[in-house]
């Protein structure tokens, strides 16, 4: 039997199957942030000493980190978004919070092959549970060009707190 439960932005029942699951985690400025969850394939921690920086990448590039015998690319968001690095971040720590973000590449003829992309961020927050039809495009003057290519939208919670929604793929075709 399938379960309803009320908005209570808009007061009218929304079925369960019409959610969706995020992963809810928090970036400096006063950022909550939310991804897919099916865009992302772990999240861990990693000593800092793990990862080796690459010479001459983007900035925001940490370096790579051998994850399960494979080469995995490591991104500081932050400082990809144009809010603060890694380093101006609250972090008390030698260990990070690595989301990895995963996709398949290539063409359906070709064996698939799966892009991923570990995001450094604090720490996670939490899951969310929301329906994709209350995301909202952001204003345009609420977003900067460098966090542009990266937002879904916002989705703005009942209790008034606004949460930034963003697609992974485009993230990691950053990389590219």
């Amino acid at each position: 039997m399938q379960q309803n439960f009320i908005d209570s932005v808009s007061d009218t029942p929304i079925k369960l199957a019409q959610r969706k699951q995020f992963l809810r985690f928090y970036l400096e400025p006063e950022t909550t942030i939310m991804l897919p969850i099916e865009q992302i394939t772990e999240v861990l921690k990693v000593s800092f000493n793990k990862i080796v920086a690459i010479p001459q990448m983007p900035p925001w590039i940490m370096g790579v980190y051998n994850w399960r015998g494979e080469i995995l690319w490591t991104a500081d968001l932050g400082h990809l978004l144009g809010l603060n690095t890694w380093q101006e971040q609250r972090i008390n720590s030698t260990n990070s919070t690595v989301v990895i973000l995963s996709y398949p590449s290539g063409s359906k003829a070709k064996s698939m092959q799966k892009k991923s992309l570990g995001l450094i961020i604090n720490s996670v927050e939490d899951i969310e549970w929301c329906d994709p039809n209350l995301i909202q495009p952001p204003p345009p003057s609420a977003v900067t060009p460098t966090l542009a290519p990266f937002v879904t939208g916002y989705w703005l919670k009942p209790e008034g707190e606004m949460i930034l929604v963003l697609d992974g793929n485009s993230i990691i075709n950053a990389m590219n």
